[in-house]
């Protein structure tokens, strides 16, 4: 059977090259009048695409009788809020906190993907190829080719003045550390009330701690009988499903006592955490984002908030004429970020001490502009007193003597948070 003979070059001004959170992202923000034209290469149905996975975030409540989580621009795709989080150490003492003027929200993707095609589709600007990137590669005038193969075998070559690819790297760069938040989460549905929707649990340390890392539960309830519960890891080494579904089931009957329930979905995810240098520009005309271009924040696996200012900042480039991705995170972040890996990967610290002091010992709303990176150097003075200091600063002065290496890259993706 002879192929499908190839189709007419498709020429625009972007193409972005995925349609996970950061491809849809960028592509929902160049759908604004006089926005560039676009091409969006979403991979077809079938193995290549992923699963439904979860993404979550905190901002601050917009409020509204038409936005019930407050959600600004994603309030039809959030599908709950919290204005409460809570911290169990693994003393069994909780502390819960009100970080208002901000709101933690999840989404799901398939609600997102939604939201964003319709906007799409209401683009003239903005075409959706569904296919698979084969190749990106600058050309020798300063722009940039794609080639795709389309579900019926054939090709497409598609040519822009830039190219956005948010597909994941094949291996990661060199670091000196090399960590990973790994985890799987059960959709359970119980057969009382079991849960209280105001509140989500961020980390809970009352589960068996690893040898190497740490460990800790993490509820986000849906209604009082509905909620996605997951066990996760900051290690080494992703586990085996196994592994995770024993951990889960402990959780669940001996720490949360559900008593009966129904698993109605599971979700499982790897996301990387690291010190490596993350380039964003490949060559003149081809640039990476999202996870690939260092969107996930290294000390916390966040990476969807992120992904929001700097799609942000490169649709208004583009309106100015000029194109780049400009760095999703501060160099003080990502500094203060690979001294607590170093001294998580060493065990110079206690991970679930650590985290639930900075629960206990800095107001809400304080630490959470911190952990985006959107704290004064003042600000993030007082909170390094409040860490383990004699740990951290040996941390911090062994760290530029470290060299980088070159490390296995785990399997990811731009699940949650």
């Amino acid at each position: 059977m002879s192929r499908p003979a190839p189709a007419p070059d498709l020429t625009s001004d972007v193409v972005i090259v995925g349609g996970g959170a950061a491809g849809l992202s960028l592509a929902l923000r160049l759908t604004a009048p006089a926005s560039p034209t676009v091409t969006l290469v979403e991979p077809p149905d079938g193995p290549l695409r992923p699963p439904e996975r979860t993404w979550c975030y905190w901002d601050q409540d917009t409020g509204g009788t038409h936005d019930p989580h407050g959600a600004g621009d994603f309030g039809a795709a959030v599908g709950a809020s919290w204005s409460h989080l809570r911290v169990h150490g693994s003393d069994g003492r909780a502390v819960t906190v009100d970080p208002a003027p901000l709101r933690y929200r999840m989404l799901r993707s398939t609600d997102f993907e939604r939201l964003v095609h319709a906007r799409l589709a209401r683009s003239p600007g903005v075409h959706v190829l569904r296919a698979t990137a084969d190749s990106v590669r600058n050309t020798a005038d300063g722009t940039a080719e794609v080639r795709c193969t389309t579900p019926d075998g054939g090709s497409r070559l598609l040519r822009a003045r830039h190219v956005f690819d948010s597909r994941p790297r094949p291996a990661l760069p060199p670091a000196r550390t090399r960590l990973a938040q790994h985890f799987r989460g059960w959709f359970v549905r119980t057969d009382a009330h079991r849960f209280d929707p105001g509140v989500a649990d961020l980390m809970d340390f009352r589960v068996p701690q690893p040898p190497h890392g740490l460990a800790f539960g993490y509820v986000l309830p849906l209604a009082p009988d509905r909620a996605l519960v997951e066990y996760t890891e900051f290690s080494r080494t992703p586990l085996t499903t196994g592994a995770y579904e024993v951990a889960l089931a402990y959780y669940t009957h001996d720490v949360l006592k559900l008593g009966a329930f129904t698993v109605e979905s599971a979700e499982q995810g790897v996301i990387p955490m690291t010190d490596a240098r993350f380039a964003r520009r490949v060559g003149p005309a081809v640039f990476r984002i999202g996870t690939a271009g260092g969107a996930t924040r290294p000390a916390t696996g966040y990476t969807f908030a992120a992904v929001q200012r700097q799609s942000r900042a490169i649709a208004a480039a583009l309106h100015q004429g000029r194109a780049g991705v400009p760095a999703p995170h501060g160099r003080r972040a990502l500094a203060m970020d690979a001294v607590l890996l170093r001294a998580l990967d060493t065990g110079r610290i206690n991970g679930p001490d650590f985290f639930t002091g900075l629960f206990r010992r800095i107001p809400p709303h304080r630490l959470l502009r911190f952990l985006d990176g959107d704290t004064t150097p003042w600000e993030e003075w007082g909170i390094g007193l409040r860490t383990p200091v004699g740990p951290m600063l040996r941390t911090a002065l062994e760290l530029p003597f470290l060299p980088r290496r070159r490390h296995g890259t785990p399997r990811t993706g731009d699940n949650h948070p």
